[in-house]
């Protein structure tokens, strides 16, 4: 069936016609749990295409900002299925950075969450080119409501987009070049200005459809992740869309606990940091219980796939988790790929590897760098054709990742390649190699090493709550005990020589990448 999707509007058409009245989304609403069902989002959605289509605002780009919810899906997906650009923005960025994106992205129309309705009125000031603000939910006519959209409406107005959505319910359709730019998705990197990634149709659909993991249709999927990353955007809805799966959002990671219990899962997507923290909360529950019912009872009951991306997941985790009777599968990718470049899958998995490269996908090994190519590789950078030209080499796309592929199309990753350490002797040291090996003592809870004044320096935030329930004392004194241990089995150009203990936690991405500067 993949072969016949090239659009978005091919994967919801195809899905409303496949799974038809099957719940699709699952999310609580005060007390109660609504249900939508795929016919449900693909009416709502081309009832969104419709009002962009109807109101002059077909073809430009559509800025959304706020937590997963319904009302966000339809509008991204009423958007791109218009022939317009989505443009998905963190919702956790202060005010004044994201009208700081609305003005780099030329941004016409804002749809907001009323949890941010502070960057909507930043925005009235801060950025002239946005003429419509759509809050998701209902907006009152003293915040300036219009009833109606009005055709070439000049002066910035109010509205709210059940309100709009009512107005226009005719069927509607147009037709999409799905070369053309779909999405930009603005990176939010370790280093450096974010880029906006522009993606087309094809580069999602393709990402979403090329690869049949086995998931079994009507598998129930809690989002956890912001979804404004293209991780949880491409596989948590797009890819559950098209295989009809059904799609639990949680409302708030103080609710995860709860939401596991209400919704029961079979199947959630984490990266590495939070998969670390489940793990953690797993062996301290401990008790008389055996692991597996243990699991059952702090997970809802029904998980058993955790799907990784975004960062080093160490391998003795996903060991740990098969003891639980969860199975962990470990994948590779970047917004620049749509994002996924590799993954293992139930049939087909290897330990220490970041999967097998999808059938998209092919890769090649440029001076240690990984380079891959497919129909997933980015359009390019918006606005931004010397970093286009740096990151794409004749349809080449330079990962940035040092790694390799096996001879049987498994990745394997060893650093990135902006952080290599080159020492004055000529030797070339990964850090991430140091990291993830330090790492995995408990008392190390996160880390970053670096050369600081022509030597490898060791910089630890450490497990406070650890070192207490161990009686550690003298944490910095335990750390240099760990590091000088670790050098014993280091050549010499490896060794850590300097250590800096930190009182806090390293400053992060949204996707909770630890900032290297």
């Amino acid at each position: 069936m993949s072969g016949q999707i090239n659009t978005m509007r091919d994967i919801i058409d195809y899905a409303a016609e496949t799974y038809q009245m099957q719940d699709a989304i699952r999310y609580k609403e005060k007390k109660e749990i609504v249900t939508k069902r795929y016919y449900d989002i693909q009416k709502d959605s081309q009832n969104f295409s419709g009002m962009l289509e109807e109101t002059g605002f077909r073809g430009k780009h559509i800025a959304l900002v706020g937590p997963t919810s319904y009302e966000w899906i339809i509008s991204y997906f009423g958007t791109v299925n218009s022939g317009s650009v989505a443009v998905p923005l963190d919702a956790q960025l202060p005010a004044e950075e994201i009208c700081g994106l609305l003005i780099r992205a030329d941004i016409s129309v804002l749809v907001y969450d009323s949890l941010r309705k502070d960057v909507a009125e930043l925005a009235r000031n801060r950025c002239p080119d946005v003429k419509v603000y759509i809050c998701m939910q209902e907006v009152s006519l003293e915040s300036g409501e219009k009833s109606e959209m009005d055709r070439g409406e000049i002066v910035p107005a109010q509205y709210s987009l059940w309100k709009l959505l009512k107005q226009h319910t005719a069927e509607y359709s147009c037709e999409l070049n799905p070369d053309e730019t779909a999405a930009i998705l603005f990176t939010s990197g370790t280093t450096g200005k974010s880029k906006g990634v522009m993606l087309s149709h094809r580069n999602l659909t393709d990402n979403a459809t090329c690869l049949d993991m086995g998931i079994p249709i009507g598998t129930v999927t809690m989002t956890l992740l912001p979804i404004h990353h293209a991780y949880c955007f491409t596989m948590d809805i797009l890819k559950a869309l098209y295989i009809g799966a059904v799609i639990c959002i949680n409302d708030s990671m103080l609710h995860v606990s709860r939401n596991l219990k209400l919704f029961k899962p079979d199947m959630v997507l984490l990266v590495p940091m939070v998969i670390e923290s489940v793990y953690k909360k797993l062996k301290d529950s401990g008790g008389i219980l055996p692991k597996k019912l243990a699991a059952k009872a702090g997970l809802g009951g029904n998980l058993k796939t955790i799907v990784s991306g975004g960062a080093y997941l160490p391998p003795e985790l996903v060991k740990g988790f098969a003891e639980y009777g969860i199975t962990v599968l470990q994948g590779y990718g970047m917004t620049e790929c749509s994002p996924v470049i590799s993954t293992n899958t139930f049939r087909q998995m290897k330990p220490g590897s970041v999967g097998k490269l999808l059938p998209n996908c092919e890769a090649k090994t440029v001076e240690g760098e990984l380079w891959v190519r497919g129909s997933s590789v980015m359009l390019g950078y918006y606005k931004m054709p010397e970093e286009t030209r740096e990151a794409l080499v004749d349809g080449w796309l330079r990962t940035g990742d040092l790694g390799y592929v096996d001879e049987e199309g498994f990745v394997f990753l060893t650093g990135r390649k902006k952080n290599l350490i080159i020492l004055k002797n000529g030797e070339n040291v990964s850090p991430e190699e140091l990291e993830n090996e330090l790492g995995r003592n408990p008392l190390v809870k996160e880390i970053i090493i670096r050369e600081n004044a022509s030597v490898i320096e060791a910089e630890i935030f450490p497990d406070l709550e650890y070192a207490e329930k161990k009686h550690i004392e003298n944490v910095g004194e335990k750390l240099q005990e760990i590091i000088d241990m670790f050098n014993r089995g280091m050549p010499l150009y490896k060794k850590i020589h300097a250590l800096k203990v930190r009182e806090t936690e390293f400053e992060k991405t949204p996707s909770k990448k630890i900032k290297r500067y």
